[in-house]
């Protein structure tokens, strides 16, 4: 039985051969605690750790003494958000945010709310993009953080990172983003974009699931509580025994994209272009999601109008891909994401997420096309 197409990048990445070889010994001869500082087993595995720092820090522009590594962008985000408002929320209360965010983003943003914390949530305008005068009317001198996501996961849109890190600087609020879906794929320089938190995953980036990292900026006005007790590593922000052969993956799949980024984006949009063109062949009244321009290449969120999604899905069984976030698969209902930017509910149902990445290839795209047409031909014909 032919395996289908994989089309979901934006959900997760294959781990790539290379990334596996990384990791290899660690799970053999090199099996050793990279806490244990007192024999071999544990230098050698803690010199894991130690290189993947380096391997990081080049693709984002840090210090090594500055990641942190973590289960996932999901811990590193809640980390982030929760830990600053423990440490600076009785001086400056107020917290800001997007509304298209990722779930675990604004489920801990609420947490902080619950706990008396004063929470603002920006809109979006049809584009998906955050409007910058409502950023700048909403940081003050109250304001501890803003956290605004690099790429959205759902429909790929590059949110103005710079300016935004402009803006908080001028209030003096720190400046915190998802870049799970960001890092390794576009130029992100944590000084030129003004971070002072960064949240990273490794399974987005063709790296092992069940790792990532934080970038933290150094200095005592970027102190964040630990939200686990234990034995203090990882500069006593995240406790807990790391995985070397977990986080060497992470390290040498940031390598890597670091290698191949430009030409890879490159790549993808040519791809991406093609699939579009064929889609329009068929269905010339498909809607894009989001913005076309400030857009990851790799993403493509559409509509089709008059036909539902789900029934799409189930006509392309040859295509591996979602009607939506895969870590929101359990929530019924239209996209929050998509009926930010104002799509109604028939809109968001008949919408589907395509997200290409490293081993697609140019025959797949042809065979998806394929696909796609005899699938939109056939609904359209049973509904007329």
């Amino acid at each position: 039985m032919t395996k289908p197409i994989y089309l979901d990048y934006q959900a997760t990445t294959p781990l790539d051969p290379r990334v596996l070889d990384a990791m290899m010994p660690f799970f053999t001869e090199k099996f050793g605690n990279p806490h244990s500082n007192t024999h071999s087993y544990g230098w050698e595995a803690d010199a894991a750790l130690d290189i993947a720092r380096e391997q990081v820090t080049e693709v984002i522009g840090s210090q090594s003494d500055e990641i942190i590594f973590t289960s996932g962008a999901t811990e590193a985000n809640n980390l982030v958000i929760k830990g600053v408002m423990e440490v600076w929320g009785a001086k400056r209360p107020h917290l800001v945010t997007v509304v298209t965010e990722h779930k675990c983003v604004l489920e801990a943003v609420m947490a902080c709310k619950h706990q008396g914390y004063d929470v603002t949530v920006l809109p979006v305008a049809r584009d998906g993009l955050v409007n910058l005068d409502k950023v700048r009317d909403a940081i003050t001198e109250r304001t501890a953080l803003v956290s605004i996501m690099a790429v959205n996961n759902e429909i790929g849109v590059i949110q103005p990172l710079a300016e935004i890190g402009r803006l908080a600087r001028e209030k003096g609020a720190l400046f915190h983003s998802d870049a799970a879906q960001a890092f390794g794929k576009i130029p992100l320089n944590v000084n030129a974009l003004g971070l002072d938190f960064m949240s990273i995953s490794g399974h987005k980036i063709y790296g092992p699931k069940g790792v990532g990292a934080l970038y933290k900026r150094s200095g005592r006005a970027r102190s964040l509580a630990p939200q686990m007790s234990g034995g203090g590593q990882e500069g006593g922000v995240r406790s807990g025994t790391q995985a070397p052969a977990l986080v060497a993956g992470l390290g040498a799949a940031a390598a890597l994209a670091l290698t191949d980024m430009r030409q890879e984006a490159r790549r993808l949009e040519t791809l991406m272009t093609r699939l579009k063109l064929g889609l329009l062949d068929v269905a010339p009244d498909i809607i894009v999601n989001g913005s076309e321009q400030e857009r990851w290449a790799g993403n493509l969120n559409v509509s089709f109008p008059g036909i539902d999604g789900d029934m799409l899905l189930a006509s392309v069984r040859g295509l591996a891909l979602s009607s939506g976030a895969a870590c929101a698969s359990a929530v019924s209902g239209p996209s929050y994401v998509l009926s930010a930017l104002g799509r109604s509910e028939s809109e968001s149902k008949s919408a589907l997420r395509i997200g290409i990445g490293r081993f697609t290839t140019d025959e797949e795209i042809d065979r998806a096309i394929t696909v796609f047409q005899k699938a939109i031909t056939s609904l359209r014909k049973g509904a007329a």
